[in-house]
């Protein structure tokens, strides 16, 4: 119940369950009182420490409940500012005595996905609420999705407008999980002017661990220069009482309150001396003293760990005009990445932008023989161009190789002005009878094999380690960089136990792969990676009359032998939608009683994904109870629900909820829904013809047949899937097909 007191608007909640407010205490706007409360149960403490918002007007009052509905908000605070925390003095957050300020950019009922313009709000309000008060204000967003293409997201523009507008404001954020493949930074990690942090490993976490290190799972540069700093990504933190048992969480999430907590101590130490710190300084001054780890280049870790002693040195020497930023290209926060095949690449030149105030000569040094900048350049504010000639020929080994260009001022005292990557990898040749590498890694190192693949050929990654006591996690990365849609980080070992991932040819994205291996943390191991595409291509298709036709090509330079089956394995429906705002749809559609696996895969074409900050994918049962709640965190998503055996339909509805960085959007924007139902059991479909090919270099052979009954029944908007599968020298490949309706010939 909502009373007016004589000091404001109350609350009176009956929070012992006896059916009276009698014995109530009245609870305040938090803002206002700091009060709290909770329901109990047998007099135990409350799982739950609710707070009460009071809104609206004196007639008309509004009331939001807010509490930590996941425990990573309570976790981060107590990393950036707790004080004494579980009673114990001096166990304290980086910054304890730092004013807390919660808000809220989530909805959690779907996943913890952020709502349409949620972001833009919760800025505005803390900068109001700084302003209004005189007091510096440090932002951290423990919150990243993936970039489709990087430096287009629209929340990156949107708050580096902010920040522009807002010269002290410091805003930091987590470089995102998606690691350890190249371009996999998040937004808003991705904006020019924020601090990017990713995330280290401590030693004091890990059993063994002779010092700190990049924790595999950070997200990485590679088109962008970034991450920024690096802070550790591993805590013992507070949560709330529900949450007891989950103290240590991992992620960059909780490296970005580190360097808030960090900045909070910097800006402490400005106010008491009365001097005058832009959020431009504090963030060149970290940049300028984070110290390298072991086994990462610069797009693995930016600056290096963060050394807050140092920045406070360089922070009381930086002037003010020294506050320089630089890019590759167009791009803000563009960096050098270059893919070289292995044929090699002639010499490229690239343009550096410098821009900032400050005039005058200063030094340009680049780490190595294969990128050559001049010397000296004059800078003429606000930006210069400089050219850089990137050799990729002459640059030694393979894989990834790192550079970074730094400009010096005369004082170099105050570090440099900038440090700016530049990344040329080196593509394997894909031998068609499957290609190996292998290397002993240290702790933290990474073996990275970079290769193409082509639509319609599937192809396998195996990653082992060559002893019985050596463990690795293995990864791989689509084109663009997003995280392998199937498995990732799965645990690798000899023999038997190497991972192994087969992608299927409908599954595969034509482009530049990376597969990685990762010795799990603080050991090594040697780490062999080996990729075997297909040697042929497969494709199949329905056709007017119920007729299959499934095609096999030679993809090889050899000869390519074999054997084709055909089978059926469930049924699909496509839904393709378009539509303008944030509003939810709704997909509902029946389950039969045969389906027991449950796959639905949401596309957005790549362009439209920098209008979002987040869109849920979630699919309720018929009682409205949530069976799975997955986050896209790039324009391709996928979602997949067991379903138990039983006699009877099932009534789902997909949930898509899309959250938009503009708090008022009127983009038009489309996506296409495929819903897939598996079998138990697959159905083979005769093809009433000799199976067996061999095709030489450039053949290619094709079936024709019909589809048959199709053994189950089919749902509204329902067809067939279909599975083309070659076994060839004992390996098996295959392609899994739709099979809509073919549309009926045009008659002219």
């Amino acid at each position: 119940v909502v009373v007016r007191a004589s000091d404001g608007w109350v609350l009176f909640a009956d929070t012992d369950g006896d059916g009276t407010l009698n014995d109530e205490r009245p609870v305040h706007d938090f803002l206002v009182a700091k009060e709290t409360f909770g329901w109990t149960d047998l007099g135990r403490p409350s799982p739950l420490t609710i707070a009460a918002n009071f809104g609206g007007s004196d007639l008309a009052p509004t009331l939001d409940l807010f509490f930590d509905t996941s425990g990573h908000g309570s976790h981060v605070a107590g990393i950036a500012a707790g004080a004494d925390l579980y009673g114990i003095k001096g166990f304290d957050g980086v910054a304890p005595g730092a004013q807390l300020l919660g808000l809220k950019i989530a909805n959690n009922a779907y996943g913890g996905i952020s709502v349409t313009g949620s972001m833009v709000r919760a800025i505005d309000y803390a900068i109001r609420f700084a302003k209004e008060r005189s007091a510096p204000l440090v932002l951290n967003m423990s919150f990243g999705v993936g970039n489709e293409r990087e430096g287009t997201a629209r929340i990156d523009v949107v708050i580096d407008s902010i920040l522009t507008a807002n010269p002290d404001v410091v805003f930091v954020t987590s470089a995102g999980n998606d690691g350890p493949g190249l371009s996999t930074m998040g937004f808003p990690g991705s904006a020019e002017r924020v601090i990017s942090v990713g995330a280290t490993l401590a030693s004091a976490f890990i059993a063994g661990a002779a010092g700190d290190e990049i924790a595999f799972f950070s997200s990485r540069g590679g088109e962008l220069d970034k991450p920024d700093i690096m802070a550790p990504g591993i805590a013992y933190s507070s949560v709330p009482r529900w949450d007891v048992g989950e103290e240590t969480k991992n992620g960059t999430s909780m490296a970005s309150p580190h360097v808030a907590g960090a900045i909070g101590l910097l800006l402490s130490a400005v106010r008491q001396e009365k001097r005058i710190a832009s959020a431009g300084q504090l963030k060149q001054a970290i940049r300028a003293t984070g110290r390298p780890l072991p086994n990462g280049s610069h797009a693995d870790e930016g600056a290096g760990l963060l050394d807050v002693v140092a920045a406070d040195r360089v922070l009381r020497r930086l002037p003010a005009v020294a506050v320089t930023r630089a890019r590759v290209g167009s791009i803000p926060a563009g960096a050098g990445l270059r893919w070289v095949g292995p044929g090699g690449a002639p010499d490229t030149t690239v343009s550096l932008v410098i821009e900032g105030s400050l005039g005058g000569p200063i030094r340009l040094q680049s780490s190595v023989g294969w990128v050559t900048v001049p010397p000296t350049v004059t800078l003429t504010p606000p930006r210069t161009t400089v050219p850089a000639t990137i050799s990729a020929r002459s640059a030694p080994g393979a894989g990834l190789l790192d550079a970074v260009v730094t400009g010096w001022a005369t004082d170099t005292t105050i570090g440099p002005l900038f440090d700016l990557p530049i990344t040329v990898v080196k593509l394997a040749a894909l031998a068609d009878s499957g290609t190996a590498i292998h290397q002993t890694l240290g702790p933290g190192g990474l073996l990275r094999f970079f290769f193409r693949a082509d639509s319609a050929r599937p192809f396998k990654v195996r990653i082992a380690t060559a002893a019985k006591n050596q463990r690795a996690l293995s990864f791989l990365h689509e084109p663009g960089g997003q995280p392998y849609r199937v498995d990732n980080g799965s645990p690798a070992g000899p023999g038997a136990e190497a991972a192994e991932y087969e992608v299927d040819a409908r599954d595969v994205v034509p482009g530049l792969y990376e597969a990685i291996a990762a010795p799990f943390p603080g050991g090594s191991a040697t780490a062999e990676i080996r990729v075997d595409p297909s040697p042929v291509t497969l494709r199949a298709a329905r056709t007017p009359g119920d007729t299959i036709v499934a095609t096999i090509a030679n993809a090889s330079g050899g000869t390519a032998v074999g054997t084709t089956t055909f089978g059926l394995i469930g049924a699909e429906r496509s839904v393709v939608f378009s539509q303008r705002g944030g509003g939810e749809r709704r997909i509902p559609f029946r389950a039969p009683a045969w389906a027991r696996r449950l796959v639905v895969d949401l596309t957005l074409p790549r362009d439209q994904w920098s209008l979002f900050t987040d869109l849920g994918l979630t699919v309720l049962d018929q009682d409205g109870q949530i069976l799975t709640a997955e986050p896209l965190n790039y324009a391709f998503g996928r979602a997949t629900v067991e379903l138990p055996g039983g006699a009877e339909e099932r009534d789902l509805t997909i949930v898509i909820a899309p959250g938009f960085a503009d708090p008022n959007p009127v983009a038009l924007w489309s996506g296409e829904l495929s819903i897939r139902l598996y079998a138990e059991t697959p159905v083979l479909v005769d093809l009433s013809q000799n199976t067996d090919f061999s095709l030489g270099p450039g053949q290619r052979v094709s079936y024709r047949f019909l589809l048959g009954k199709v053994p189950w029944t089919l749902g509204d908007g329902f067809f067939p899937i279909g599975n083309l599968v070659v076994d060839a020298k004992g390996t098996l490949w295959g392609r899994e097909t739709p099979l809509p309706p073919a549309a009926p010939p045009v008659m002219h």
